[in-house]
């Protein structure tokens, strides 16, 4: 039987004094002590008790250290919510987190300040979650595969180990020592924590008087993560944006309620604690995944509602999306690349794009047209004609939801599922065996899903979780049918109306918790996802989050950007830098605009709604009031004209339309026949020089 490894320490006390700050674990009195230096961040491990060292806090974890402007920090867990149990061990989400400076006497100063109060509230909006004893980064079919004696960071998924950037420290002295002490460190590896970024909900339920417990995880990639329009198509290494793995578990006779946790026995841990009758625990889990189109392209802000769509050469993408489903079919399989873009207007081209970047990666492609039995619509298939390479293994499938479904006519989508029918059957799902004998933890493995649908729509927001909603309905009914709970043709939506409605909202959640952290609000659609109904209230609905959208979009995303970047390390502060991160760069008369408008429009309102004496004259008054509204309306149009101006970008990494997109609106205004003359040939624009700091970022994540 293999050992168990160190689990990370579900209790740790934090020692604090001049010299050090001193990590120790009150139920594991044995373990070293974990002491990081004052103020330079040098890390050891200390057998024994230091001396000197008032006790600060006890904590749930360490989720990293970060090297800001002037100092260092430590970023402990205060606070975590316990989430339910994922087979006997429990799920917490962090709640609350604190910041431990290395300086003594902190120096404040307003950058410092700006990057400290972008990553506190990044942490605090971001739901984020960890277990102690479970390897949640996994689904459990890399479970069955992993070597369990590995520390549990070890084993964590690189994409979804959220905190890896932030746990560089130690994880480097884990494997190189310091200067004090040289060579591998194992002593560490009890505070090194691994924490997903995503969605997470357990419910314990019935189904036709059958007990079950029902997950939905949702995993966010770290690599090319940030907003919706400052983060579109794939980067050079072959990550997407907005790319998230969804598995749906059931679990079904599991009686593991035990302490999930590493202080506990070896059959608590792995929950087989169990009477002499009980029944195997059955594991059985459905894996999708979601991501943005694979070519490079952008939408460009520009106040407009709909942005600008920018789509560069298709075949400059190859080497990319190649390296991008060298990955997916490695880890999932097959690929069916089911894309929901719109085929007319403005989102025809990414679909183009799309299609084209398929036929270029596969090696000879066969195209067809199948006809939809119910409608002159059309799919369209691109697949290979022969298996002979490894891009053989994709298969596209597209689906024209919106003009499917169109007045409401949401039944429709089921038109996809029939199409992709023989697929779904073929790919199965994994289905594990928890034996009472197995006492190292290890499933007992059953079946293996061998494909993936990997759905997108532009966003890989709304259409997208509609379809993966449906799909994951599909699997749940066959899992559970194959179990016996259901009779063949029977479906869980007519057998048991209370499990119908637990479902429908998960899978709402799952949707409004993916919107929120890519686009700052709810998914659309969600009335359909939760009644199985298109309403009218769930239109207005969407409009309300549309509208919420644009706002947030245009004038709230770049501080989340920058955020992003902050706590990945995609952009390292430099205490060298000579020329503020985060002034506003604009020259004076483009930043009053706005405040002129403003003005503008109080005055017209004063001379509108103010009352007058009987004997006042009307006509200044009238020509009052039309000269503020003439300058309202011009400010207003200069505003809309020159929208990249006023759209607020991401300051840390500009995107590189962002700076030429910048130069070309500053060049526009100085030509114009009001203010033209008054713009400084001088002024400061978005500069490219902080490109090489994000490279560094790259890698140092790397």
């Amino acid at each position: 039987m293999a050992s168990l490894p160190f689990r990370p320490f579900r209790d740790i006390n934090v020692h604090a004094s001049a010299n050090h700050y001193a990590f120790t674990s009150p139920s594991s009195p044995t373990a070293p002590t974990l002491v990081v230096d004052r103020p330079s961040g040098d890390l050891s491990l200390n057998v024994g008790a230091l001396l000197g060292g008032k006790r600060v806090s006890s904590i749930a974890g360490i989720l990293g250290m970060v090297k800001l402007r002037l100092d260092k920090y430590i970023v402990v867990i205060t606070k975590a919510q316990p989430m339910g149990r994922l087979k006997g061990h429990m799920i917490y989400k962090v709640i609350a987190t604190e910041f431990l400076p290395l300086r003594e006497r902190p120096l404040h100063d307003p950058e410092e300040d700006t990057y400290l109060g972008l990553l506190k509230t990044f942490i605090k909006s971001g739901p984020m979650y960890f277990s102690y004893s479970c390897d949640i980064t996994n689904t459990f079919q890399r479970q069955s595969q992993l070597d369990i004696s590995e520390p549990l960071w070890k084993r964590a998924d690189d994409r979804f180990f959220w905190n890896k950037f932030l746990q560089s420290d130690l994880i480097g002295f884990r494997s190189s020592g310091s200067r004090q002490q040289l060579g591998q460190q194992p002593g560490v590896d009890p505070y090194i924590l691994p924490v997903i970024f995503g969605m997470m909900r357990i419910a314990s339920t019935t189904i036709k008087t059958t007990p079950l417990t029902i997950v939905l995880i949702t995993r966010r990639s770290r690599h090319r993560a940030g907003t919706r329009y400052f983060s579109r198509g794939i980067d050079e290494e072959g990550h997407v944006s907005n790319f998230n793995e969804t598995e749906q578990i059931v679990i079904l006779n599991d009686s593991a309620g035990g302490l999930g946790g590493f202080a506990g026995g070896g059959g608590i841990q792995t929950g087989k604690v169990r009477g002499s009758g009980e029944k195997e625990t059955q594991i059985m889990s459905y894996v999708q995944t979601r991501g943005s189109v694979p070519v490079f392209w952008a939408e460009i802000n520009t106040l407009q509602y709909t942005p600008k769509l920018q789509i560069r050469g298709v075949e400059s993408a190859v080497s990319a999306a190649r390296a991008h489903f060298d990955e997916q079919i490695r880890i999932y399989g097959d690929n069916y690349l089911v894309n929901l873009v719109n085929q007319k207007g403005r989102e025809q081209r990414v679909k183009e794009a799309y299609e084209q970047m398929v036929k270029l990666l596969l090696s000879s492609p066969k195209e067809g047209l199948q006809q939809d039995q119910y409608s002159d619509e059309q799919f369209r298939i691109v697949e290979p004609s022969g298996r002979h390479q490894q891009m053989d293994r994709l298969n596209y499938v597209y689906f024209d939801f919106h003009n499917e479904t169109k007045g409401l006519k949401w039944h429709r989508a089921q038109l996809l599922l029939d199409q992709i029918h023989d697929p779904l059957d073929k790919q199965q799902y994994f289905r594990g065996i928890d034996m009472p004998a197995n006492l190292d933890g290890r499933l007992e493995v059953r079946n293996h899903q061998t494909s993936v649908v990997r759905t997108n729509c532009m966003d890989c927001l709304d259409r997208t979780n509609v379809v993966q909603s449906m799909l994951a309905r599909y699997a749940l009914n066959r899992q559970l049918t194959d179990l016996g709970v259901l009779s063949p043709r029977e479906t869980f939506t007519s057998a048991d109306v209370a499990f119908e409605v637990l479902f429908r909202n998960i899978w709402a959640d799952n949707a409004d918790v993916v919107s929120r952290s890519y686009s700052g609000t709810g998914a659309l659609k969600t009335d359909f996802t939760r009644t199985g109904v298109r309403t009218k209230a769930g239109a207005l609905q969407d409009l309300r989050n549309s509208i919420t959208r644009y706002v947030k979009n245009n004038f709230l995303d770049g501080p989340k950007q920058d955020a992003f970047d902050l706590f990945l390390g995609a952009y390292l502060p430099g205490s060298s830098s000579m020329t503020p991160v985060f002034t506003d760069s604009r020259p004076l008369l483009i930043q009053s605009i706005p405040y002129l408008l403003a003005f503008s429009l109080f005055f017209a309102f004063v001379g509108m709604f103010t009352r007058r004496l009987p004997d006042a004259a009307v006509l200044p008054v009238r020509l009052f009031i039309i000269f503020w509204i003439l300058v309202a309306g011009w400010c207003a149009n200069f505003v809309f004209k020159n929208g990249m101006l006023y759209v607020n970008w991401p300051k840390l990494n500009p995107r590189p339309w962002v700076t030429e997109g910048y130069n070309e609106a500053i060049s526009h205004v100085r030509k114009d026949k009001i203010i033209g003359g008054m713009i400084a040939r001088h002024d400061r624009h978005l500069s490219t020089a902080r490109y090489t700091n994000a490279e560094e970022g790259k890698k140092r994540r790397e």
